[in-house]
């Protein structure tokens, strides 16, 4: 019999579709705007339900591993089988969590409220990563660090929002982060029908299947040891970035007894580096090569996170920003990587490597918190210093150039 192959009339993106990767952007900034709103919330739920420290921590945990464990899994699921809709079916249920977290009575509804956000956030993350790179027009990298601004923005904006809407009123006006939800629906069912539209098929015998480009000429076992080294260095910057995020307001307080209001400031200038970086890091590996961008990252950040502890307040600042800038510029350089290296396989590798930060930043700011409760900030920054040294392991990644 023979087997016919034509290639389909779904057109294969040739150009960068700005519009679309700014749209998914936004949805990514809604989906994360709405996921920083619950431990934003957590002093009114402590005293609202009376809860031990045991049970917030709790609450953390189930949150982060509906929000981390099943990306991988939903990933894999919407390779084998894409699914435009989900975009904003993982709106849906962010949106019934946040209905549900805004009435619930009980400590196990509030678990069962913060599992359906996560959830949410699992379904949104693999897809929306897949729409990404489908529009980039061949500039992934641009296309990741678009797509990863928008949710850097949104963790930025949720505390802001949940400060000004919630804590003054209480845990019924949690609901009005439901519009958030609707409009991210709306946006994202627009992108959906765009996505339906133009994903990469071929018609083999008649039957539609998927169209991958070619993979790269490297054995399977080394595939997966690069992998693994590509998880090692994630470990390291989130680590890194969970001492910054939790505990840089602290350091500022204890060693040079600065405001509230001043080591927020100061916080915030971190993490508006932390988004300049984010933009910089995909266009600068889609033009100089991800491994680069991958050693500058991380092993470059070194000589600054090593000074850190032994300076004054303002290069103390200083320093803060030039590792943010230079830190945050890895993610979507070791994303896009990933993805060259298991070509066909977006949705699980973004998946594996947004459900392993997640991840590892809850269990990060755990420890540190612990270490710190037992010795002090000040030494947990100087611990932190030498964690992106582990950049080395960069070396043994093979020199791949992306199709």
């Amino acid at each position: 019999m023979k087997t016919t192959m034509s290639t389909s009339t779904n057109p294969i993106v040739k150009n960068t579709v700005y519009s679309i990767l700014f749209a998914i952007s936004f949805g990514h900034l809604l989906n994360d705007l709405m996921q920083a709103v619950i431990p934003s919330i957590y002093p009114l739920l402590k005293d609202n339900f009376r809860l031990s420290f045991a049970q917030v921590g709790l609450i953390t945990l189930v949150f982060q591993l509906s929000a981390s464990i099943l990306q991988p899994f939903v990933g894999h699921y919407t390779d084998r089988k894409p699914s435009p809709q989900s975009l904003a079916v993982g709106m849906g249920f962010t949106l019934l969590g946040l209905l549900s977290l805004s009435l619930a009575p009980s400590f196990a509804l509030i678990l069962c409220s913060v599992a359906l956000v996560g959830i949410g956030s699992s379904v949104f993350h693999p897809e929306a990563s897949r729409v990404a790179q489908l529009a980039s027009g061949g500039k992934k990298g641009l296309a990741q660090s678009i797509f990863q601004v928008g949710g850097n923005a949104g963790s930025a904006i949720g505390p802001l929002l949940a400060a000004l809407i919630v804590i003054p009123h209480g845990q019924d006006y949690i609901r009005w982060f439901c519009l958030f939800a609707i409009l991210g629906m709306c946006i994202l069912s627009v992108v959906g029908r765009w996505y339906q539209r133009h994903m990469p098929v071929k018609v083999v015998g008649g039957k539609q299947v998927k169209e991958t480009v070619g993979a790269v000429a490297l054995s399977r076992s080394k595939i997966v040891t690069s992998i693994l080294i590509l998880l090692v260095l994630i470990f390291s910057k989130y680590f890194y970035m969970a001492s910054m995020t939790s505990y840089f307001t602290f350091y500022l307080m204890e060693k040079f007894h600065v405001s509230v209001q001043e080591s927020q400031i100061y916080l915030f200038a971190f993490l508006a580096a932390v988004a300049i970086g984010t933009i910089l890091g995909g266009p600068l590996g889609d033009r100089y090569g991800r491994k680069l961008i991958i050693w500058i990252s991380i092993l470059g950040a070194a000589p600054f996170t090593l000074l850190l502890p032994h300076v004054g307040l303002f290069l103390t600042v200083v320093l803060a920003m030039i590792i943010g800038v230079i830190i945050s510029s890895a993610f979507s350089a070791i994303l896009v990587y990933a993805t060259d290296l298991v070509p066909g396989k977006v949705g699980t590798i973004a998946g594996l490597f947004f459900g392993f930060a997640f991840g590892m930043g809850g269990i990060g700011s755990a420890l540190l918190g612990w270490l710190a409760d037992h010795t002090s900030i000040s030494y947990v920054f100087q611990v932190c210093a030498y964690l992106p040294l582990i950049g080395i392991v960069t070396g043994f990644l093979p020199n791949i150039k992306g199709k």
